[in-house]
């Protein structure tokens, strides 16, 4: 674990914190060996590396993005398509219902050929 990302996710709403934690951990239960850094202000996680998710936390939300996702579908209310599509992000407000089951999943198809 990061100390700067620590730091990062501590300095965040409650709310967004507890956010924060369950990703981080989905990330590192998901992704075996995966690293984490701050760069460009946000918490990235990388794997041999190459970028695999970053953690951003915005006025409201939480949002939770993952690289080389061009095969994966997009999922009204759970994935939206970034960029040219290579690049998917997850959006969680406050009291959301959050399937990071699915996330998990996702990541995992991303990462696999890193």
């Amino acid at each position: 674990m990061n100390d700067e990302v620590t730091q990062y996710i501590s300095d965040t709403a409650p709310w967004q914190k507890a956010v924060c934690e369950e990703l981080r951990s989905m990330i590192h239960e998901t992704v075996p060996g995966v690293e984490e850094q701050l760069q460009y202000g946000k918490p990235h996680f990388l794997k041999n590396g190459n970028h695999a998710a970053v953690i951003a936390v915005a006025r409201g939300k939480v949002s939770f993005m993952v690289f080389n996702a061009t095969d994966v579908p997009t999922v009204k209310g759970l994935i939206r398509a970034m960029g040219k599509g290579d690049r998917k992000c997850a959006d969680i407000a406050e009291g959301q219902e959050t399937d990071y089951a699915a996330l998990a999943e996702i990541l995992q198809k991303t990462t696999i050929a890193l």
